[in-house]
């Protein structure tokens, strides 16, 4: 496989991998960091993607897999959630102010939740990958991601909840 073969094989997969990279790893330079090594890894394997079949769930796994060891390393110890991927309309200060707070409390929960959970909402909420491409990337059963799944939502939203009503007297 030649090189521009290469790139136009990988450029549209590589946005994705530095999403769930920096999903896993937090920090915008720890994620970059993965992200190119994992391309060097699959450029040093640029003779057996063409037997994949699913070239990018290959890459995405990989990429999970190589953020995973960098974790179990414990090289990205001391960083923290930065969320500047939402942008707001015409709201004001204030909303602006609650909304930040509402991601910045959605984004502690998500980090507390286990590494499979975690894994899996970033695939499926943030990546929209389907089910089927899911299963294929994580070697897990297709109903066991749905219920992995709904238990993250399910300890998302009460934790939430619980945050809205703190201080609340429940009648």
């Amino acid at each position: 496989m030649k090189q521009h073969t290469f790139i136009s094989l990988m450029k549209p997969v590589q946005d994705k991998m530095y999403r769930l990279a920096l999903r896993l790893l937090v920090s915008k330079e720890a994620a970059e960091d993965a992200t190119q090594e994992v391309m060097l890894k699959l450029w040093s394997r640029k003779e057996k993607l063409s037997s994949y079949n699913n070239v990018e769930a290959f890459a995405m796994t990989v990429t999970r897999n190589h953020c995973l060891d960098q974790l179990k390393l414990k090289q990205n110890n001391n960083l923290r959630i930065v969320h500047s991927n939402y942008e707001c309309g015409e709201t004001s200060l204030q909303h602006k102010v609650e909304i930040q707070d509402d991601l910045n409390w959605v984004e502690k929960i998500i980090a507390d939740l286990p590494e499979q959970q975690k894994i899996l909402i970033q695939l499926r909420e943030v990546e929209q990958y389907e089910y089927e491409e899911i299963a294929k990337m994580t070697q897990m059963n297709q109903t066991a991601i749905r219920v992995a799944l709904s238990r993250a939502r399910k300890k998302i939203k009460e934790e939430m909840i619980k945050r809205h009503r703190y201080g609340i007297a429940n009648n």
